[in-house]
């Protein structure tokens, strides 16, 4: 009988704690976990020099806690990542421009977009195939994309003629167009901006008409209306206040948000 009973309790205790909403957790705690791409230009980027972090999200991840009342920790993650990391609780939320893909539905939530960006093509200023949009699906055309991006299927559907080169790294991609082994490599709005302002060697290319918007959101766990609903509230609230046209403006991503 006393057996039964442990048994009994386990299983309750179990079943509140799976049923309690992260929001309880996170004040509980009195710390939001917040999983960050720190290599991601006016998202969530750690220059190299300063050893700081920008970025419209990392900016944006203080303002949640802030509204939360809590702290803050930042979590190293990565879109390869980015799905165990969320649904392991590594982190409550993720927050780098996540792009809203229905692959990505099936295994997380997403927020109301933020932020909107098309895809972009960088390329080399001396290469010879590549002039503009309408010279990359090309036979003998090599377009790298990076894996677990949501580049990578879009190309996959687009592409007819060109070669694509599906890379691990987001620095290879650049390494592997610098070096002439790829043409282009698709990217978005913040990235491209990052590389016109970090290389002396990079050329983007800027599709002549809308190729494929995508909107990024941040990600969290399916069934818990509570968390999620506390972090809509905050969203609605930033683009009210000013907040979010204030920190895109302070991070060059004005063109791109989301703000109504």
């Amino acid at each position: 009988m006393k057996k039964i009973f442990i048994i009994f309790m386990f299983f309750l205790i179990n079943n509140l704690y799976a049923s309690e909403s992260r929001l309880d957790i996170i004040k509980s705690n009195n710390e939001l976990k917040v999983c960050i791409w720190p290599q991601y230009y006016g998202i969530s980027y750690i220059d190299s020099r300063t050893q700081k972090l920008t970025g419209i999200d990392s900016d944006l991840a203080v303002e949640l806690a802030k509204d939360l009342n809590v702290n803050l920790k930042l979590l190293k993650s990565s879109f390869p990542t980015l799905i165990e990391d969320v649904n392991t609780n590594r982190c409550d939320i993720a927050m780098f421009a996540i792009g809203n893909t229905e692959k990505r539905r099936e295994k997380l939530r997403f927020t109301t977009p933020h932020l909107e960006s098309d895809i972009y093509a960088v390329t080399t200023k001396t290469n010879k195939k590549v002039k503009s949009w309408d010279d990359i699906d090309k036979k003998g055309v090599v377009v790298a994309v990076a894996k677990g991006t949501y580049h990578e299927p879009i190309m996959k559907e687009k592409l007819k003629n060109a070669k694509l080169m599906v890379i691990k790294g987001f620095k290879q991609r650049e390494d592997e167009v610098r070096a002439g082994i790829a043409d282009v490599f698709m990217t978005d709005y913040p990235y491209g901006k990052k590389m016109l302002a970090k290389t002396d060697w990079a050329k983007l290319i800027i599709p002549k008409k809308t190729y494929h918007l995508t909107s990024y959101a941040w990600a969290m766990n399916y069934g818990d209306d509570k968390f999620y609903n506390a972090v809509e509230k905050f969203i609605s609230k930033i683009k009210k206040d000013g907040r979010l046209k204030k920190l895109a403006k302070k991070n060059g991503l004005l063109p791109i948000a989301k703000l109504k």
